[in-house]
């Protein structure tokens, strides 16, 4: 358990998001994909998931870890298929975001979420990391309670506001990971990730490509952070992580790329720029390829869950 709570300890978490949703029209998202986690708290109605189409029933909750692209679909019924980037068109046709407070949880089909980062020393995805699918969690009253405080805190206008939202959301991923390690789940994952997480080598080489995002991150370079030879820092990596080092490399690059579409009006050639692609026109199709939407509707995406 101390292991456990040492990675607790390292984590930095950062809220994104949260809303409660009224299902107008049921669809169904085929290749629903996000760089943060999400967890999922179904008042009424009904969620499934997943190729089998597992259902989530009302009280429970899905956790979707961050970069993991799942099929979900909203509503009961014949449901109406749609990728991510044509709901970003249509979606005030099918999902509307619940503002009044007093409302939450109670329209027959409805829902709430937060979306979360929560990262091992500032610099890895402690839940993409362990390559978990999305699960149910079920019998956690504290966590429900949690996710449902934040996402008033964050409708109202009180002060004290970001503070009160920060903290619920650092409790919701103590809860989750408490889930968990209450149900055995991915526990192998769990205790690999505990021993690698204390390789001090592997730590400046996720220091180092935080630090030079946009920068020469070849294996070269990562062989002389870590003091490997360079034939071996790809094996080294990839034995301790289960991804080698170049993947890696991409994925934190698009997820910092969705961060500044998220947070700044820099044009897409800046963010292709900032993160390390020296092309837009290839940096657009690899954005593309990874979350199934261009770049701008993306942020258009973003525009849109904030209304």
């Amino acid at each position: 358990m101390e292991d456990y709570n040492k990675i607790i300890e390292s984590l930095g978490v950062r809220y994104i998001k949260s809303k409660s949703i009224r299902i107008v029209q049921s669809l169904t998202v085929d290749n629903y994909y996000d760089v943060s986690n999400m967890i999922v708290l179904l008042h009424k109605g009904e969620i499934s998931f997943g190729e089998e189409r597992t259902k989530v029933k009302e009280g429970e909750l899905l956790f979707i870890p961050g970069g993991r692209s799942v099929s979900i679909s909203y509503g009961s019924g014949n449901t109406i298929k749609l990728s991510n980037e044509e709901l970003l068109t249509n979606r005030e046709k099918f999902l509307n975001s619940v503002v009044d407070p007093a409302l939450i949880g109670t329209d027959p089909n409805s829902f709430s979420y937060v979306s979360f980062e929560a990262k091992v020393f500032d610099s890895v995805n402690f839940f993409t990391s362990l390559d978990i699918p999305p699960f149910i969690i079920t019998d956690t009253p504290k966590l429900s309670q949690y996710i449902l405080d934040t996402v008033q805190e964050d409708l109202a206008d009180e002060a004290g506001k970001d503070r009160v939202i920060n903290i619920n959301t650092d409790r919701i991923v103590v809860e989750i990971i408490r889930f968990i390690l209450r149900k055995n789940l991915f526990v192998e994952r769990l205790a690999t990730n505990s021993t690698y997480f204390k390789d001090p080598r592997l730590l400046d080489i996720f220091a180092y490509i935080k630090k030079y995002l946009g920068g020469d991150l070849s294996n070269k370079v990562l062989a002389g952070v870590a003091n490997v030879s360079e034939d071996y820092v790809g094996q080294y990596f990839k034995m301790l992580t289960g991804i080698n080092p170049q993947d890696y490399i991409e994925y934190q690059r698009m997820e910092k790329a969705v961060d500044l579409l998220r947070t700044s009006k820099k044009s897409i050639r800046e963010i292709g720029g900032e993160v390390g692609y020296k092309d837009t026109a290839y940096f657009c199709r690899r954005f593309k390829m990874m979350f199934g939407i261009p770049a701008g509707k993306m942020r258009r995406r973003e525009s849109l869950m904030n209304i």
